[in-house]
């Protein structure tokens, strides 16, 4: 009877001896992946640390700065944020700015029909179509602002050839202050669509084709059936264009620097925050000002992003 207890707690001791080499043989093999796994992603990590945050740390610095023509710096505190705040030619460049994201996002709705009609069945060449839309989006932005540039010419361009076919007289559109802009955003509009008619067409591929289908025997027809099912459905791929958009649209530049010459009339009339950067930075040797303006748009572009992750979950609407 003495002996049994005994035999017993040498039992237990052993099993619990066995889990924990258990435990410790199955940690291992756990910790050895998760040293791979940060192994892996360890260059890419550099490469944020380096190209992202190092010159985000930089820029912040640099708008508490004042730059010598020779080089050098000085601290001057918050005088480049007060230039910032108080000059003239930042509030409209602003205002461009977010007239350009507005013209910009009238890109999705256009992106999302042209998908939808590719996406009918019995259309032909569809992949020709879909090549032709994308390929303005891989195009230098500086061949697309060249060749269109002499499209808008007031004197010969083919825009004002067009119109005086049925009767409208032509004029110079990148050199008027009040066509100026919307020129520049058309080009941006067109150049764009392929991108996101990429995006909503892998998007409307991806709802299942039982729904339309139950839909058309229940007699929706196909306008009521793109607002009830489409739409719906597609809002995770509208909500990811539209936080792209927002960002690529309020960061407009070689657009603008091609089209607009220094000498233009209208150059005022169409400058972004990114060409008033350029313009600070390396016309006017005003590194200060500029890091200091670079930074505030930065902060937009996160607030905006923020409020955009903020709402989508009132309207989109995940499967």
């Amino acid at each position: 009877m003495a002996v049994f207890p005994s035999t017993a707690a040498k039992a237990h001791a052993d099993r619990r001896s066995s889990s924990a080499r258990q435990r410790g043989g199955s940690a291992r093999p756990k910790r050895r992946s998760q040293r791979s796994a940060y192994l892996f992603i360890a260059p890419i990590a550099l490469g944020f640390l380096v190209f992202y945050i190092w010159p985000l740390l930089q820029t912040f610095w640099f708008s508490f700065t004042s730059f010598g023509v020779f080089g050098g710096s000085s601290w001057v505190g918050g005088e480049n944020y007060s230039r910032v705040v108080s000059d003239v030619t930042v509030g409209q460049a602003l205002g461009n700015t977010l007239l350009y994201m507005g013209m910009g996002l009238l890109t999705l709705p256009v992106a999302i029909v042209l998908a939808d009609l590719m996406n009918r069945r019995g259309l032909r060449g569809v992949p020709v179509y879909r090549a032709l839309y994308f390929l303005p989006f891989i195009t230098m932005p500086a061949a697309v602002g060249l060749v269109w540039n002499w499209l808008y010419n007031g004197d010969f361009g083919m825009v004002n050839q067009a119109l005086s076919w049925i009767g409208i007289e032509g004029r110079y559109w990148v050199s008027d202050p009040s066509t100026a802009v919307y020129a520049i955003g058309a080009v941006m509009i067109w150049s764009h669509v392929g991108y996101y008619l990429i995006i909503f067409t892998a998007g409307i591929k991806a709802i299942p084709r039982d729904y339309y289908e139950a839909a058309q025997i229940d007699g929706a027809g196909p306008v009521r059936r793109f607002f009830r099912i489409t739409l719906p459905l597609l809002s995770p791929s509208i909500f990811f264009a539209s936080v792209i958009c927002v960002i690529n649209s309020l960061q407009q530049f070689d657009l603008i620097f091609v089209m607009m010459s220094p000498e233009n009339p209208a150059l005022g009339e169409t400058q972004s925050i990114v060409t008033l950067f350029f313009k600070w930075a390396f016309d006017e040797n005003a590194q200060g000002p500029a890091a200091a303006l670079a930074f505030l748009l930065m902060l937009l572009i996160a607030a905006l992003t923020y409020l955009q992750f903020r709402f989508q979950k009132r309207w989109v609407h995940y499967a």
